[in-house]
């Protein structure tokens, strides 16, 4: 079985490359936890997220964006002093804040996904080259979502973490060609090929 370049081959990170990576999603819920795992891992490494993510879901009510949205200091100060995670006041608060912001998205659009999906038509983007490899940091789509996200009061979320987002819940598969979850995902919902300079279409 071909995978992409680069994966680590342990545990967590190959079930989260051949189960979830880049796979279509459209439940507000994960949407809400991949969008905090991105936040959460700003300056740290993807595995560190993954070794710390069971206890993160512990911490966070399984990020529930209903219940996060209404927490206050003292859980702040709980998730400060619970165990394997990520220590960051600044983070927790941000992850706190975005839960409050995603659901005035959904007051707006209905759901999140509505929101985020309104860019592509609801199709998986392939980027000419990133079958590939040539893959960037962000590109003109990550900076307009980040650019209106932040204007709607979301933190942490720059447009490279917005590059990361749209990667891990479908909006753009990455997956090398040759990896078998390109084609399974390609599969899963429409796609559209596009070039670098696409930015979605509002």
């Amino acid at each position: 079985m071909c995978r992409c370049g680069g994966w680590p081959g342990w545990g967590a990170m190959t079930e989260y490359h051949d189960e979830e990576w880049g796979a279509p999603v459209h439940d507000d819920r994960v949407l809400f936890e991949h969008l905090s795992l991105e936040a959460l891992q700003c300056g740290l490494s993807w595995t560190v997220i993954m070794k710390k993510r069971r206890a993160l879901r512990a911490a966070f009510d399984g990020f529930d964006f209903e219940k996060v949205a209404l927490y206050g200091e003292d859980d702040v100060r709980r998730i400060m002093e619970a165990p394997d995670v990520i220590r960051c006041r600044r983070k927790i608060e941000a992850v706190i804040g975005n839960a409050r912001r995603f659901s005035e998205v959904r007051a707006e659009f209905g759901t999140f996904d509505a929101y985020l999906r309104r860019y592509t038509g609801g199709r998986t983007l392939l980027y000419e080259g990133h079958e590939k490899g040539a893959v960037p940091a962000k590109n003109a789509l990550s900076e307009k979502i980040s650019r209106d996200l932040r204007a709607r009061g979301f933190s942490y979320l720059g447009p490279v973490t917005v590059y990361a987002f749209l990667e891990a819940c479908g909006v753009i598969n990455d997956h090398e060609e040759r990896c078998f979850r390109y084609a399974e995902i390609n599969g899963a919902a429409p796609t559209a090929r596009v070039t670098e300079d696409y930015a979605g279409e509002i």
